[in-house]
């Protein structure tokens, strides 16, 4: 998969089956589409191309009241790329593209750029300045510019809209069991393993920390606490762990929002190697212990909890 900033003139004259969205999450509703986009493009001799954002729109206006992130912009391009997607143009929202009025978004972005000769949208889908473009007037377009252009359905679960919002109300709430019904998959998080403080090898539980909110945009996790976890991309198998996910209220005051992992029976250094974590079970809530004696027999506590789950399941 071909990862573009911007929708530059990468196509020359290759035309493309185009959907746009933010995808947080990749979820099942998400996918669906996206099957529908790739195996369109193969029906129709063209190569399929997702443009997404950065920031996400709604950071780029309010960021402070703008929803959390499911998935950093890596784990959203692994998600793509699983799936099958030739191309993927992430346009940087500024001022000058929230500006764009829908007829030129159509003229300059999707025709003289994209040269999408076939979109794929949601029955929710809007575009343009104040959102002001919609499925019809981008179907008008299309039979001014020569494209085509489709809608798939709301996917539901239990007559529920598979949603991003119904997604983070699941992480939010710490229910991952739901979370991987929308998601298909387990909640996962990936990431270049970084120098910490050394403190769980202090405290005899050595952790593999991952930055997770470094600025700005990224303060607000989809879920916090303390997790039954499982690490991918240490070793040819799934490597079972219990992981804490958020401010480490005890040990700092900075804010800065960490991933720190401890993998069971596992010495190795790998500082730089990326891995994702998966979250399969909330333990707890963050708490801030009185002292390093009470943080270390709160760790052990939720090892022993972690461990016991990986049993049960070795037995089910």
């Amino acid at each position: 998969m071909n990862v573009f900033r911007g929708p530059t003139q990468f196509s020359a004259g290759l035309a493309c089956a185009l959907t746009i969205g933010n995808f947080d999450g990749v979820h099942r509703g998400h996918r669906a589409l996206l099957k529908q986009l790739v195996d369109g493009a193969t029906e129709r001799g063209l190569v399929s191309c997702v443009m997404t954002f950065e920031p996400h729109p709604k950071e780029f206006f309010s960021p402070e009241q703008a929803p959390p992130r499911i998935l950093n912009l890596r784990d959203k391009l692994a998600a793509l790329a699983e799936l099958g997607i030739d191309r993927v143009v992430v346009e940087h929202f500024n001022t000058a593209f929230a500006r764009l009025s829908p007829e030129e978004f159509v003229s300059e972005i999707i025709v003289k750029r994209l040269n999408a000769k076939w979109i794929l949208i949601g029955d929710d889908f809007c575009y343009g300045a104040k959102r002001a473009g919609d499925f019809a007037s981008l179907k008008a377009a299309g039979e001014k510019y020569g494209f085509e252009v489709s809608s798939i359905q709301t996917i539901l679960e239990n007559g529920e809209r598979i949603s991003s919002s119904a997604l983070r109300n699941a992480l939010g709430s710490g229910d991952m069991l739901q979370a991987e019904k929308l998601l298909g998959r387990p909640y996962s998080i990936s990431g270049h393993v970084i120098h910490g403080q050394q403190l769980g090898r202090q405290l005899g539980f050595p952790t593999l920390n991952l930055a997770v909110a470094n600025h700005l945009h990224h303060r607000k996790p989809a879920t916090t606490g303390i997790f039954t976890a499982q690490v991918l991309g240490l070793s040819d198998k799934a490597l079972p762990a219990v992981a804490s996910l958020g401010v480490r209220p005890t040990v700092e005051d900075e804010g800065r929002v960490l991933l720190e992992t401890h993998v069971f029976d596992y010495q190795q250094d790998v500082y730089g190697k990326i891995i994702t974590v998966e979250l399969l079970e909330k333990i707890r809530d963050e708490a801030k212990y009185d002292g390093l004696v009470a943080l270390t027999q709160a760790i052990a506590s939720d090892a022993k909890h972690a461990r016991n789950y990986f049993k049960k399941k070795a037995y089910v």
